[in-house]
């Protein structure tokens, strides 16, 4: 299915430590490479997707890397329908979705059979004064297959 993302790193100089994902590499999950951002001198990369199942894995591979410093790293994700980007950054050793003020991320039930991608949910503004969120699915009810 179309669906448009973004994904963006943020990570002091760790251009070693990204650069296998720079690369095209066909055994990934995931389709496509990070290019960097032009000008940061900190460390930043940038990858667009266009399908749902082109992303899969991607936070996987990312925790994989031999960070020098996780403390340091940040991913930003946004799914076509979101408000703004959600924040992942390491927790014990994993990327989690940190909270991010004003907003909610609104998962769907899970799809009836596994031929459907994993939904990330939508995350939505939630301090702006929308009247139309939508009812927030109970945690057992959604796709526990990851998304990214």
């Amino acid at each position: 299915m179309s669906r448009m993302a973004q994904v963006l790193v943020l990570a002091r100089y760790e251009d070693e430590v990204m650069e296998p994902l720079t690369r095209d590499d066909e055994s990934r999950t995931w389709r496509g490479r990070f290019e960097q951002i032009p000008g940061w001198f900190i460390g930043g990369w940038y990858i667009e997707f266009f399908r749902e199942r082109q992303r899969v894995g991607i936070l996987k591979d990312l925790e994989a890397l031999p960070w020098n410093q996780p403390e340091c790293v940040q991913v930003m994700l946004h799914d076509e329908d979101d408000d703004c980007f959600g924040l992942w950054m390491f927790r014990e050793g994993k990327l989690v979705e940190l909270p991010v003020s004003g907003t909610e991320r609104f998962h769907t039930p899970a799809p009836p059979t596994q031929e459907y991608a994993p939904s990330p949910g939508h995350l939505f503004r939630t301090d702006v004064g929308h009247t139309w969120l939508p009812e927030q699915t109970p945690e057992e009810l959604r796709d526990p297959r990851p998304a990214w």
